[in-house]
């Protein structure tokens, strides 16, 4: 019996992806694929649907078991060596506070997002990415949980975060982000993580604050951020490939595309804020400022991204240009907020060092020593003076990004942006033109936000008092606060053998 002829690596990626389709005897396509319709979105053939990586099912499991492999060795080795008492100073644990109670279940979310869509989409190719993707997120959720309960086992504010995702003031911005998308249908969920989440904005997310970490010298982090961006390569590459497929399927699809992309831009950009806030202020060393990194990799990577897609007719996100201009300004804006109500965040803050503070001036020559050094250096004399500032009320948040109204008039930067619209007898109020366009496209939507605030207000946030409202939270005692007057730092204090006139020096 003759041996059977081996199989092309193209062959082979066919008959496990495309050759799996099958027709239909006794339901329509749109019986079967209900959610491939509703958003007016037209696809005449998939199987115009190409996967530049012709990735298949037996080699993804291969390839992304020796990847697990190697990051466990590496997780192992740091946990073994105690090297938590390796990073640069206990001030930065604070930033993965942050990035790990808000990222982590970002990523659960995504893969819930990706099954949904990978059953959502009738064309083969575009069900087996999806399902890839979907995997890939629920793996990126697991490493991190598992650097989550290493740096627990030393440091406070990490012990509950998928509790504290669902609750927490401060997490409603990603979670508004996600839930957004997550509540949309297929097309346009993949075009708010595929295209404008991984492919415009994740390397604002990864890149700089990964390279952070190796410079703070956070291995545990970027050894998880190493094994994920490898996945995240071909994340975005999928992002790409569905809106030019989209855009090539049908005339009528592009205002539709070219509206998702500016909403998921400006709504990506408000969130990535934070970690711009991360990367001037949470990082005792610093790689970048966020103004630098904004200028790389999205004014000028991203404005060539969008030239290459102008020839299917999709131009440059919406208010990409106020993007630009706040850059010289929303770090600062949002650490000085977050200073102010640090009594009920699950991390730490701090006034910066004279040193941080002129590595910020050298960084916003045209704005710093202007508009916020004045401030933090009176920050700094009311905390020495026993005035530590906390704000003793609740804030406005803005109805679509859901920050606090805490953005100003780049030409008028003393002056705060307030901006409304009137919606079925309502006001709702908004820190931008992008997040009121937003809202004005589909209010009904965002009229159902779960605004924090006025959760607490109504008493639906554990009681009347901020140690209520931060039982509800889960927070301990040790969580919030002051970073000098913190159990984090007693404890790095003493690991590493300083007294107080070390610490003062």
């Amino acid at each position: 019996m003759a041996q059977a002829k081996k199989m092309s690596l193209k062959d082979k990626y066919t008959t496990m992806t495309s050759d799996l389709a099958w027709d239909f005897s006794y339901k329509s396509q749109s019986e079967v694929f209900p959610l491939c319709d509703f958003e007016g979105i037209k696809i005449e053939d998939w199987s115009k649907w190409e996967d530049p990586f012709r990735l298949t099912m037996d080699a993804y499991w291969k390839y992304q078991g020796e990847k697990e492999r190697k990051l466990y060795a590496v997780i192992d080795a740091f946990t073994q060596n105690n090297a938590h008492l390796g990073v640069s100073d206990a001030r930065y644990i604070n930033s993965l506070k942050i990035f790990l109670t808000a990222v982590t279940p970002l990523e659960y979310g995504a893969h819930r997002g990706f099954a949904m869509a990978g059953r959502a989409f009738p064309g083969v190719g575009a069900q087996v990415a999806s399902q890839m993707q979907s995997i890939d997120e629920l793996r990126h959720a697991q490493t991190q949980l598992h650097t989550i309960s290493q740096y627990n086992k030393y440091f406070d504010g990490l012990h509950d975060p998928f509790h504290m995702y669902d609750r927490a003031w401060y997490l409603s911005v990603p979670k508004s982000y996600f839930e957004d998308a997550l509540s949309a249908g297929p097309f346009e969920f993949v075009t708010a993580i595929s295209f404008s989440f991984e492919y415009v904005l994740t390397n604002l997310l990864f890149m700089p604050f990964m390279s952070g970490a190796a410079y703070n010298g956070d291995m545990a982090t970027v050894n998880f951020g190493f094994s994920a961006q490898s996945d995240e390569s071909r994340h975005m590459t999928l992002g790409l490939e569905v809106i030019k497929f989209i855009l090539e399927q049908h005339p009528d699809n592009l205002p539709i595309v070219q509206r998702w992309i500016d909403k998921y831009f400006w709504r990506g950009y408000r969130l990535l804020g934070i970690v711009g806030m991360m990367m001037d202020y949470m990082h005792p060393k610093r790689v970048m400022s966020w103004k630098e990194g904004w200028e790389m990799y999205f004014e000028q990577n991203g404005k060539a991204l969008f030239d290459d897609l102008g020839r299917y007719g999709i131009t440059m996100p919406k208010f990409w240009e106020k993007s630009v201009e706040e850059k010289e300004h929303i770090t600062h804006q949002l650490w000085l907020t977050f200073y102010s109500v640090g009594n009920a965040a699950g991390f730490h803050t701090w006034v910066p060092e004279d040193s941080e503070l002129d590595w910020l001036s050298e960084k916003y020559p045209n704005t710093f020593d202007k508009y916020y050094r004045p401030r933090f250096e009176y920050l700094r004399a009311q905390e020495k003076a026993g005035k530590r500032f906390y704000s003793q009320a609740l804030p406005q948040l803005c109805q679509t990004c859901q920050i606090p109204m805490v953005y100003t008039d780049t030409s008028k930067p003393t002056e705060r942006v307030y901006k409304h619209s009137t919606y079925n007898g309502d006001k709702f109020h908004f820190c931008s033109d992008g997040c009121k366009s937003v809202f004005d496209h589909e209010p009904e939507k965002y009229v159902q936000a779960w605004m924090p605030p006025h959760q607490i207000f109504q008493g639906n946030c554990g009681g009347p008092t901020i140690p209520d409202v931060l039982k509800y939270y889960h927070f301990s005692e040790n969580d919030p606060g002051e970073f000098l007057h913190s159990r984090d730092n007693a404890n790095w204090n003493e690991w590493k053998g300083l007294n107080k006139d070390d610490e003062a020096a």
